[in-house]
C-alpha cells in the first residue's frame, strides 16, 4: 500500500467520538510492518464543521461513489488486517492539501 490510496477499512468502534466502522480512508503512511496510519472518512457533510476536514468529490480516480469529508483531524495507526479493499487514489492536489493540514494539526 502506498500514500494518497484510499481503502475500504473496518476501523473498531470505541464508543467515543472516533469514527468507526466500514469506511473509505486514506492511507497516509505504511509503516513497514503490520500497521498503517490512515485518515478515516465520513458522508456526513456536517463533519465539516469541525477544524481540520475538507470535502472529497467523488471521481472514478479515487474511487469514492459520494461526496465525502476526510477527517484529518481523526488520524489513526491501524493494523493492516483491517484494510478490506482497495478503491482507488487521492488526487495529487489534494494529497498536498492533506499534507499541509497534517504540518498544521501536528504543528511540523
Amino acid at each position: 500500500m502506498k500514500k494518497g490510496e484510499i481503502w475500504i477499512v473496518a476501523l473498531p468502534g470505541s464508543g467515543g467520538h472516533e469514527q468507526g466502522g466500514l469506511r473509505p480512508a486514506i492511507v497516509i503512511a505504511d509503516t513497514g510492518a503490520t500497521v498503517a496510519v490512515v485518515i478515516p472518512c465520513t458522508s456526513n457533510p456536517h463533519a465539516r464543521r469541525f477544524p481540520h476536514t475538507f470535502a472529497i468529490e467523488a471521481s472514478k480516480k479515487n474511487g469514492l461513489v459520494i461526496p465525502t469529508v476526510a477527517l484529518i483531524l481523526q488520524i489513526r495507526a491501524v493494523d493492516k488486517k483491517r484494510l478490506q479493499k482497495k478503491i482507488g487514489v487521492i488526487e495529487p492536489s489534494l494529497l498536498a492539501r492533506i499534507d499541509a493540514t497534517l504540518r498544521e494539526l501536528l504543528s511540523l
